[in-house]
């Protein structure tokens, strides 16, 4: 498989303070690759540094130039308008003329089954929907690697199960997926690789059998494996 991404030696600080130490990763076309660790290990900062929004400071980031990129973060941002005209102004935005968001936006809403509320204020759409609207527009953009925050925090289990649908229709459409998630179950259900983050280094990054085969964690990674043992 191709690489889309890579990191080499990484670090990466946010005014001015050190929040990635040296991190080697690489992404390859395929991959469905997910970002565990506690709250502050890093895990956002990553998903931004992958998505080129936050440069290394030392060490090499190179990536596919061609290759089409959305970002999905855990709380989208609406504005107090229509769910229609939210998904319009936003692909606008990305790059599409305005003729063509228009003439997507209808079949992105049908996508995330939420056709029925074009017209409503975005913002009193409960926040699955509003996940599902930021994934609708992820959809019109049609992206080879989709970056994904926290995507179903705080939703409740139905919105979780919606969320996750869309999730594996899009890695099974062909789309590389890259998320952050505190959940496990989620982790299994979804990801092909894992890292496990700590303190802002990459201390683990293994296929998800190997990873959640207890006796390979604490072989790489005895962080990691302590890690899982008191999440369960």
């Amino acid at each position: 498989m191709s690489t889309l991404l890579q990191l080499t030696q990484a670090d990466v600080a946010i005014g001015g303070r050190p929040v990635l130490h040296g991190v080697q990763l690489q992404l390859a076309r395929g991959d469905r690759l997910a970002l565990i660790g506690a709250n502050g290990s890093g895990k956002s900062t990553l998903l931004r540094t992958l998505h080129g929004l936050l440069p290394p400071v030392r060490g090499t980031f190179t990536r596919d130039a061609a290759a089409r990129q959305a970002m999905v973060f855990q709380r989208p941002f609406l504005l107090r308008t229509s769910v229609q005209r939210n998904l319009v102004l936003g692909l606008w935005l990305a790059g599409l003329p305005w003729h063509e968001a228009v003439q997507r936006a209808p079949a992105a809403l049908a996508r995330v089954g939420l056709q029925e509320l074009a017209g409503r204020n975005a913002r009193h759409l409960s926040a699955g929907q509003q996940q599902r609207v930021a994934l609708a527009r992820a959809w019109c953009l049609q992206p080879e690697v989709l970056f994904l925050d926290e995507p179903t925090a705080n939703l409740d289990p139905p919105s979780k199960r919606e969320v996750e649908a869309l999730m594996a229709e899009f890695a099974e459409g062909g789309t590389t997926l890259v998320f952050a998630s505190h959940n496990l179950g989620q982790v299994k259900r979804l990801a092909t690789r894992v890292a496990y983050l700590e303190r802002g280094r990459v201390l683990a990054d293994l296929p998800v059998a190997e990873f959640f085969d207890r006796d390979r964690l604490a072989e790489v990674s005895p962080e990691a494996d302590l890690f899982l043992r008191l999440e369960h």
